[in-house]
């Protein structure tokens, strides 16, 4: 049995850890420029206690975090808000888990007035791609706003929700 739920300080360093160990599956690495070299990346929870910001992680029956995602207004363009540090452990992966976050960030946009979210991927993940697409992501022939990791992630997508 899993549940989503608001990340609460306790989650800081266990959905860190997910996000470390999955980078390094997937070989993203921190020194190409990945979410994975955020500075902020032990403190989710601060981070996203801020306007138009909201992240949500999952837990297993014994309440072990084993993974997460969440949204946040695009560093450049507040009008935008980005779908953030969405990274799940193996063993709840294909799940639908991806896809009822990305709904949550989609309702929580809607709720905030804001008719556009946007993300920054890899090929690498070519899995998630396939998702975002399906959930009408469209494709971008250039990133848009200031995330840092545009030289890392090749693939720019935007969803628009109205």
């Amino acid at each position: 049995m899993y549940k989503i739920r608001t990340i609460e300080q306790k989650d800081n360093a266990p959905i860190a850890y997910i996000i470390r160990e999955v980078s390094k599956e997937f070989g993203l690495a921190a020194e190409s420029g990945f979410a994975v070299a955020d500075p902020i990346l032990d403190n989710l929870y601060d981070v996203y206690q801020h306007t138009n910001s909201h992240y949500w992680v999952i837990e297993n029956a014994e309440g072990q975090i084993l993974g997460g995602g969440g949204i946040s207004p695009l560093q450049g363009d507040s009008s935008i808000l980005e779908i953030q540090k969405m990274y799940f452990a193996a063993e709840i992966r294909g799940q639908g888990f991806a896809k009822q976050i990305l709904n949550l960030a989609f309702e929580f946009a809607i709720q905030h007035g804001v008719d556009f979210c946007y993300l920054e991927t890899t090929a690498d993940l070519l899995r998630a791609v396939k998702l975002y697409e399906k959930l009408g992501f469209q494709h971008l022939s250039a990133p848009k706003g200031n995330t840092g990791h545009s030289h890392a992630c090749e693939i720019w997508m935007l969803k628009t929700l109205i």
